[in-house]
């Protein structure tokens, strides 16, 4: 009590000290209230950062290096508060300041604590969504447009509230006057509700998730989804360049997801080789013979060659001319060497779809298909395997007596004409 009364004299005796400067004594007043403000604000982040910091580390899943994540933002933030309060309580203390004055700082000090709040609210929401990340799951069902959306609610209201604070008005009557501005609202954001609706859709069902291969001609996305907002979805293309694609294309345009070839664990060979159709032909003996040393033909040629001499044999009982006798073609005996080649392959996948087929003849050739699917969906080792496969076929079919079709070019007449010239 003695010394709240000896605090007081001392005031008194440098309020009278300091009578002939007037503003003086306000602005040491003022230095006064604006050093208290500093010392709280500097106190609360020494004691609130310190604790926290230690109630972090012992948090799951903390890692060395997380001091400054979005746990420690959140209390800077609102730490924040905290300097603003004690100079909101302070200033009606300070004399000689204009009333109107006095009530514009306390409002700009509320309107400060408000945006500080919603700011640390922001950070909170962040944090939420690492903590979530660190989920198994969490690449299905990502939550950050969710809390987009939050944030952009957090904010609005914190805007109003500032406006309502600065113009020294109740925040109820403020937004039933906002009412009348609903349909200019609905305009300004109508990007954001499409794109909140489509973040349902997308996550509702799954249609994409991070790490996804998807694959958009019309947005020139072709690669990885590293990131999932409200607004947009983050592409990182093979090209390692950047593709954002508006969240509601994914809902109102067409897309290729790759996430179901991932899973099926085999991703699909469709390819066709172009065979010159003037080398298709009957296998005579020497070539039979020959074809008759390959391991994966033989049961193959043993169960055509009875077939086709029960078909003749029938023919001939009936009296018909050998010309209308059946027999093994080159073509049919590679397309049987292909699937069986295939099917032993150690890097197809034998328990999915596979088929070698013609199609229809172009003038380019006789396409021969084959479509099947990798046991590894990665890549590389996809294009490796591809690579493999029509490698051998391509050396493999003279052996058949098959040609591949192609443009031809200059080259081979240069060859003649210098073969001929050389002769000469």
């Amino acid at each position: 009590m003695l010394d709240a009364v000896a605090a007081t004299r001392w005031l008194d005796g440098l309020q009278n000290t300091l009578e002939p400067w007037p503003w003086a004594y306000t602005l040491l007043v003022l230095a006064a209230l604006a050093l208290a403000a500093w010392l709280a604000n500097f106190v609360t982040k020494k004691i609130l950062l310190r604790g926290l910091r230690k109630v972090v580390s012992r948090l799951p899943g903390h890692s060395a290096g997380n001091e400054g994540g979005n746990n420690l933002r959140v209390i800077s933030r609102l730490s924040n508060v905290v300097p603003s309060m004690v100079i909101a309580a302070g200033i009606r203390i300070v004399p000689d300041l204009p009333p109107e004055l006095v009530e514009f700082v306390i409002g700009a000090c509320r309107a400060w604590a408000v945006l500080t709040v919603a700011l640390a609210v922001s950070h909170a929401l962040d944090a939420a969504n690492d903590l979530y990340e660190r989920r198994p799951d969490a690449r299905n069902k990502p939550i950050k447009g969710y809390l987009q959306v939050v944030k952009i609610i957090v904010f609005v209201i914190a805007g109003l509230s500032i406006v309502a604070t600065l113009l020294g008005v109740k925040l109820g009557p403020l937004v039933t006057g906002l009412g009348a501005a609903t349909a200019v609202l609905m305009l300004i954001f109508q990007d954001t509700i499409l794109s909140l609706v489509a973040s349902v859709q997308i996550s509702g069902d799954g249609r994409v998730r991070l790490g996804d291969w998807i694959e958009m001609p019309s947005q020139n996305a072709d690669g990885d989804v590293i990131d999932i907002a409200l607004h947009t979805i983050t592409v990182q293309n093979f090209d390692k360049t950047i593709t954002t694609i508006p969240t509601k294309k994914l809902v109102t345009e067409s897309f290729k997801n790759w996430r179901g070839m991932q899973e099926a664990g085999g991703r699909r060979i469709k390819r066709a080789l172009y065979l010159d159709q003037h080398s298709v032909g009957f296998v005579d003996a020497p070539m039979l013979a020959e074809l008759e040393q390959f391991a994966v033909l033989g049961d193959y040629l043993r169960e055509k060659q009875a077939e086709l001499q029960q078909y003749n044999a029938g023919l001939q009982a009936k009296g018909m001319a050998a010309v209308n006798a059946r027999r093994v073609t080159n073509l049919g005996t590679f397309r049987a060497y292909v699937e069986r080649y295939l099917k032993q392959h150690p890097g197809i996948h034998t328990e999915m779809t596979l088929l070698v087929r013609q199609l229809q003849p172009t003038t380019e050739g006789l396409p021969l298909e084959i479509y099947c699917f990798t046991r590894s969906t990665a890549w590389g080792e996809y294009e490796g395997v591809q690579s493999d496969v029509f490698d051998h076929l391509l050396a493999i079919l003279p052996a058949f007596g098959l040609r591949v079709f192609q443009a031809s070019s200059d080259a081979m007449l240069m060859a003649g004409q210098q073969r001929l010239a050389a002769e000469e």
